[in-house]
């Protein structure tokens, strides 16, 4: 099933989207614009729900390990700095502008070459919960000119995917910001995710 979804500006204030350091930096580099998720146990339901189109990228290191990656990103593991060591650097925000439900393992397997987890890692989410339907989300991250610097608190950290930070602005888009992808490198790499999905797109997303 595919969700077409508007990439309109929030109605409420923007939460931010927790992933893995290396995945955010994978995001504004533009080198994956999707992702997947089940949802963290610290979730309602342990089930994970769209909370927001447009979102802050919160850069974490829990769970994060470098023989999960596929072997080109292992080592950018070394590099990412822990928010729990003082305070969270937000160097950018996406909107989601598609959303698809998988389950079966070749579906999964079509979008390898579009993720930078280890296929065995990517397969052991879509495992997990084996009822529930894997979300691939499909995101248009923008980098901002100006990194951004909140002090971490205690009830940011756990298996969440969606925190409220305190201190930063309602909307991203209101701060200067480039996007990873220029629009016709991002509708190239959209292209070839619809493709990989089990159903296209009925329509073109609104952007």
């Amino acid at each position: 099933m595919v969700i077409i979804l508007g990439g309109m500006s929030p109605a409420a204030p923007a939460p931010a989207f927790k992933e893995w350091a290396v995945i955010v930096d994978a995001l504004l580099e533009g080198e994956q614009i999707v992702d997947i998720r089940k949802g963290g146990i610290r979730e309602e339901g342990r089930h994970f729900a769209l909370r927001a189109t447009r979102c802050w990228l919160y850069p974490t290191v829990e769970h994060q390990k470098p023989e999960l990656l596929k072997a080109a990103y292992r080592h950018r593991v070394d590099g990412t700095a822990d928010p729990r060591d003082g305070e969270i650097r937000i160097d950018g925000w996406a909107d989601v502008v598609g959303v698809a439900k998988i389950t079966e393992p070749e579906h999964l397997e079509a979008l390898d070459s579009k993720l930078i987890w280890s296929g065995d890692y990517a397969s052991s989410r879509l495992q997990w919960k084996r009822r529930d339907p894997l979300w691939v989300l499909v995101m248009r991250a923008h980098r901002l000119v100006e990194p951004l610097r909140t002090p971490f608190r205690d009830e940011y950290a756990g298996c969440s995917s969606w925190v409220d930070l305190a201190g930063l602005p309602a909307d991203p888009a209101s701060l200067p910001s480039e996007p990873a992808l220029s629009d016709t490198a991002f509708d190239a790499r959209l292209k070839g995710v619809v493709g990989a999905l089990p159903h296209g797109l009925t329509e073109p997303i609104s952007q």
